[in-house]
């Protein structure tokens, strides 16, 4: 079981998804993974799903870092949320280096709540607690990632990192982002490159 803090549970708050109320055209509902000429050790062979990507920067969660399991009973009470009768635990994931306290709930979007942004092809994001009760009481989406952090990028920074050959982007699809399999999801996101001829 993975130890949490009580800061564990400070979702994340409604305008971390958005910038200007939109979500942007950018590489939002794409996976970023890291080439092997990524010189960030903190993202090597790393898939991430991206939240959001537009003219104010770039958000994103670590889809293939799972750290441990932590049980629900414990992340309601430290959310101040009802746990009586929840059994059961969550896996919990590395999101990113920024702002590791921060919680997400990256979902698909057969489940949407308050605060919760469709990003793109069925993929959601959460960050209001309400969205652990539902998952305890086995009401939530089908299928989830409960992420601490993740990763940001300033105006233009992304975009010098994919030109310097750090980045590709991909298409992803629900088993990539969900299941788990994360020894495998770094080969399996390269293998959906593009080659161009």
């Amino acid at each position: 079981m993975v130890a949490l803090g009580v800061a564990v549970l400070a979702l994340a708050a409604p305008g971390a998804f958005e910038a200007n109320g939109q979500a942007g055209p950018g590489l939002a509902g794409q996976l970023l993974v890291a080439t092997e000429q990524m010189p960030d050790p903190r993202f090597f062979r790393t898939v991430i799903y991206m939240v959001r990507h537009d003219a104010t920067g770039a958000l994103g969660l670590v889809v293939n870092r799972p750290l441990g399991d932590v049980r629900l009973k414990d992340l309601l009470e430290r959310s101040g949320r009802d746990s009586r009768d929840v059994t059961g635990s969550v896996r919990v994931h590395y999101g990113g280096p920024v702002e590791p306290a921060r919680a997400f709930v990256l979902h698909t979007a057969d489940y949407t709540g308050l605060e919760s942004r469709v990003i793109g092809d069925g993929i959601a994001v959460t960050g209001h607690p309400e969205v652990l009760d539902a998952i305890a009481r086995g009401q939530g989406p089908r299928r989830s990632l409960f992420v601490l952090g993740y990763a940001g990028w300033a105006p233009g920074q992304l975009e010098g990192e994919i030109q310097r050959g750090g980045w590709i982007s991909v298409l992803p699809n629900e088993a990539l982002v969900f299941d788990e399999d994360h020894e495998r999801k770094w080969e399996r996101a390269m293998a959906r490159r593009r080659i161009d001829l």
